[in-house]
């Protein structure tokens, strides 16, 4: 690690999946600046108690983890009705200047996933200056070790982060009423049989009253988020999750990538607004609520997996390239019989070994996709080096291999999409034979460069597969199945080249999730936060 980061200046939204941290329950809120003014003194009573990136625990240089958290951003229009200097408002990107909604385009929000379906909020958001986003805040609630290891104790502990959460929200009314009407809650997230709310709430999927790390699909969420230089984690947290090098060793991607102010992979500070103190340590952050199809996608896994040899799990595994029960990564179980091999290691494993078990993988020796499809969700969303691949002459039909000598590191085309992704599933699956629910999954994934991390993830690697070699073939969980028969989507699920199997034809793929609405964010440092706050933001 060549330098450490300033935690103290960097919201801990940025560094800390807070779900995986012990804080099972959100509440997003999303406010609308009505006077200029008193907004700022709104932002800096919140500032006041953001929480930090600084370190948890009992150590010298740590602190106690809070029962609640709170952190903010704000949408383009927001740091306009701020006041931000225009010569300061022109120095962020085109995208996040333009809003998700006005990306629909690009983004493959189209058909059932259109902004004219999404919530009222979402809807409605640039549209009037009343009904635009402008603020977005976020309450992570804590539940404490549970007293006992059974049933009982767990959901007392759940009960505690319930609590927790409503002491966070009556706070947080409380900085909104002393704004004076500076800022206003905007309503519209839709809730259960249509209500209409003035927060979006997250929370863990329970299974028989146990908290788990899944969303609704039943899929394991979160586990190879990437790690970057400055931050001080455990070297076995590189593995897997940072970029591969030429000589086989990982190391942590450039900052960057993620955080504005910094170097990122091409050696070079990514495009951000001055002053630099207004733009070092933030970042852009895309909110996007999704909806998940629980009835479709059942139907659909149960409908195929009747005729997949190895039946209906593992054609589970291989829409996601994970087993669903526990993460199994297919490149290191295939089958059954490498499954069973796999969850035997795995049972004995330590925590430490087994979270490598579950990130530290690659993709080197699946060069043809026998093992976790192309169209595989974590194989699209992070290819881990794997998509310098080609064929020679007099290669067998359908096989690929790395190509060497195009590019100087086995990442070149992968390590420059990487993404932080945040958030929790909402609502819970009432009845699993109805699409019509609520229950989905908000997402918010952090990055330097919308265009080129989110947009173009969403954009080429969802909803196309040239980089795949997969022709039109789209990501099977989250791409823009056309219910339209003549447009049908498809995936070819490969097999080994040297054997007797025919590629497996996913045909009339329907579409699993629909977008539910969003919008681009700017979440500051504490530094910019404070200069926002006092409106001294001066880019001379």
């Amino acid at each position: 690690m060549s330098h450490t980061l300033d935690l103290l200046d960097i919201q801990a939204n940025v560094l800390r999946a807070y779900g995986r941290f012990g804080y099972p329950k959100a509440r997003y809120v999303f406010l609308n600046i009505r006077h200029a003014a008193r907004a700022r003194s709104f932002v800096a009573a919140i500032t006041a108690r953001v929480t930090t990136a600084v370190a948890w625990g009992t150590g010298a240089d740590e602190v106690p983890a809070p029962p609640w958290t709170v952190n903010i951003a704000f949408t383009y229009q927001g740091l306009k009705e701020l006041e931000l200097p225009r010569s300061s408002l022109i120095g962020f990107s085109a995208e996040f200047v333009e809003g998700m909604k006005h990306r629909k385009d690009m983004l493959g929000d189209d058909g059932v996933s259109a902004p004219e379906h999404w919530d009222p909020i979402w809807r409605e958001n640039r549209e009037t200056r009343d009904k635009d986003v402008h603020i977005f805040i976020s309450l992570n609630a804590q539940a404490p070790q549970p007293t006992s290891a059974d049933l009982a104790g767990i959901q007392q502990a759940l009960a505690q982060s319930e609590s927790n959460l409503q002491q966070a929200y009556a706070w947080l009314q409380s900085i909104i009423a002393a704004s004076a009407g500076g800022v206003m809650v905007l309503g519209g997230h839709r809730g259960d049989q249509g209500a209409l709310l003035d927060y979006q709430d997250v929370a863990v999927v329970l299974e028989n009253g146990l908290p788990t790390a899944k969303e609704h699909f039943g899929y394991t969420d979160g586990i190879g988020d990437p790690v970057f230089e400055g931050v001080p984690y455990e070297a076995a947290r590189v593995r897997g999750r940072g970029k591969q090098m030429a000589d086989g060793s990982w190391a942590a991607l450039a900052t960057g990538e993620f955080l504005l102010g910094h170097i990122d992979e091409a050696h070079e500070y990514p495009p951000a607004p001055r002053p630099v103190l207004l733009s070092r340590n933030g970042t852009y952050m895309v909110y996007r609520k999704l909806h998940e199809n629980v009835a479709s996608f059942d139907r659909y896994l149960q409908q195929e997996g009747a005729k997949y040899p190895g039946g209906a799990e593992l054609l589970a595994a291989k829409f996601v390239g994970r087993w669903r029960d526990n993460g199994a990564p297919l490149v290191s179980a295939p089958d059954h019989a490498k499954k069973q091999e796999f969850d035997a290691a795995f049972a004995a494993a330590d925590p430490q070994q087994r979270d490598r078990m579950l990130s530290d993988f690659s993709y080197d020796d699946d060069m043809s996709g026998a093992k976790c499809p192309f169209s595989a969700h974590m194989r699209r969303i992070n290819p881990r080096a794997s998509l310098q691949m080609g064929r020679e002459a007099g290669d067998l039909p359908g096989s690929l291999k790395t190509m060497s000598g195009a590019f100087d590191t086995p990442g070149a085309l992968s390590n420059r999409r990487r993404i932080l992704r945040r958030g929790l599933p909402y609502g819970k699956v009432v009845d699993r034979s109805r699409d019509d629910g609520n229950h989905g999954i908000v997402i918010m994934m952090l990055n330097a460069d919308i265009k080129r991390q989110f947009e173009f993830i969403q954009q080429q690697w969802i909803n196309y597969g040239n980089d795949f070699k997969a022709a039109n073939d789209k990501e099977i969980l989250l791409g823009n199945h056309s219910s339209d028969p003549h447009l049908a989507s498809k995936a070819v699920l490969q097999v080994d080249p040297a054997g007797d199997e025919a590629p497996y034809l996913l045909a009339n793929i329907p579409r699993f999730v629909e977008t539910r609405g969003g919008e681009y964010f700017f979440i500051p440092s504490l530094t910019a936060l404070r200069m926002i706050a006092r409106g001294i933001v001066d880019p001379t």
